[in-house]
């Protein structure tokens, strides 16, 4: 067994050991590509992988309200309130860093493995959620000064 095999295996492992299923998911898919010898996937994945998966959480997101559990008068309410308000705010802060993230993983390329192993360490351990490499590589923009 090469060595990325060896470390996806630990990635696993440490997702089993969290109860976090969507490390342990992720991970086995790329382990089933590799020992698939579909290779050819991985240029794809990397390009759109995270396209497709900020759609999926995008729909997840937006489905209360295409649902009609979150009605018109919810939002417009949520003006009238300063926690929604501070959500706002925030929820644009985070779109702001993110996008930065992006920038800085696609100019930056060495601090990705930094990024990703810090991610997966937040989400095993503490509960977390991987969109963590936007949001930790748009702060890591700002303190080093980079975009």
């Amino acid at each position: 067994m090469d060595v990325t095999s060896l470390l996806l295996v630990g990635f696993a492992a440490l997702g089993i050991l969290s109860h976090n299923n969507t490390i342990t998911i992720a991970v086995i898919l790329l382990l089933l590509v590799r020992v698939m010898k579909l290779d050819a996937a991985f240029p794809w994945l990397e390009k759109y992988g995270l396209t497709v998966g900020i759609i999926i959480l995008t729909i997840g997101v937006m489905a209360p309200l295409a649902s009609g559990r979150i009605s018109l008068a919810a939002i417009r309410d949520s003006f009238l309130n300063w926690k929604s308000l501070l959500a706002i705010g925030i929820g644009v802060l985070v779109a702001y860093l993110g996008g930065r993230g992006v920038s800085l993983m696609a100019h930056q390329p060495t601090v990705v493995a930094g990024l990703l192993i810090g991610t997966v360490l937040g989400v095993a351990f503490f509960k977390g959620v991987p969109v963590g490499p936007l949001i930790a590589a748009g702060l890591l923009s700002l303190l080093i000064g980079s975009k």
